[in-house]
């Protein structure tokens, strides 16, 4: 059994008791004051964000990422105040994120290209696109995917790195689109007469605009047909429904007036041997 004199034990206590607890407890208050630092730093980054109108999962991302990072600061200062060498534990933190990097490499190029879309958003949620090799509705933006449902109902999950990497055609961005169609007639059908009609039908359409001013021109004489470029503006809602009915009007509208519509023909001519 060890016996301390007095003036051991008081050595032992200036030596090394108060000072470690000293440390003890400054390393304790390091950690609760820069908890409740980095509590308050978050909040306020995410009311400016908020206030920004950014994505709400995006806000909670970024929340979580700035909180992590910021406590472990804070836990590497009190790890110093009680004497651990952080120099090396920094060098480890920095070789695991390095190799946790290089194997998570395609998962964090999604998620940079994700944080990127729903940053600068070039398109949102409920818009029509053509993106990263498919076409649809958007249903969800996440953080490495998105989530789109096509015309015939599939749903189409789409990596955000092929999405940002390539062009992408946003059909909603715009309140109205131009409708382009082409109507071929028989050259020996009346070409006045037909433009006349190609424009009292756009007239008589309520869903196509009057400005811009729809275009009806004759683009081509082409081998079998006098074609002409009909480009009426409409709602962006109305593209499909007016770009389907007119095609169909002008079939019947065309064969009511006597116009012909060419189509592919071949003449066979045989030649009997006697």
């Amino acid at each position: 059994m060890l016996v301390f004199d007095e003036e051991q034990l008081s050595k032992i206590v200036d030596t090394y008791i108060i000072p470690w607890g000293i440390n003890i407890v400054l390393a304790i208050a390091i950690y609760i004051i820069g908890k409740i630092v980095v509590g308050i730093l978050v909040n306020v980054l995410g009311n400016i964000m908020s206030r920004s109108k950014y994505e709400d999962m995006l806000i909670d991302f970024v929340k979580a990422i700035a909180s992590a990072v910021l406590m472990l600061f804070v836990i590497i200062a009190a790890l110093d105040q009680l004497g651990v060498d952080t120099t090396s534990l920094a060098a480890i933190f920095a070789a695991a994120g390095l190799a946790i990097g290089l194997s998570l490499r395609g998962s964090l190029q999604n998620f940079a290209a994700g944080v990127m879309l729903l940053v600068f958003k070039p398109f949102k949620a409920g818009d029509f696109i053509e993106a990263g090799g498919a076409t649809g509705v958007v249903k969800s933006i996440s953080i490495f995917t998105t989530v789109m449902t096509t015309g015939d109902n599939k749903e189409v999950i789409v990596p955000n790195g092929g999405i940002y990497d390539g062009n992408i055609i946003n059909y909603s961005a715009k309140e109205t689109r131009r409708v382009d169609m082409v109507v071929g007639i028989g050259y020996d059908s009346d070409l006045k007469k037909a433009k006349n009609i190609l424009n009292e039908m756009i007239a008589a359409d309520e869903r196509i605009l009057k400005d811009p001013a729809p275009t009806v021109a004759v683009a081509e004489l082409a081998d079998s047909s006098v074609n002409f470029v009909v480009r009426p503006w409409v709602a962006s809602a109305d593209y499909w429904a007016v770009k389907f009915d007119f095609n169909e009007a002008v079939k019947l509208r065309f064969d009511a007036e006597g116009i012909s519509i060419p189509f592919p023909q071949m003449d066979v001519h045989v030649h009997k041997e006697n």
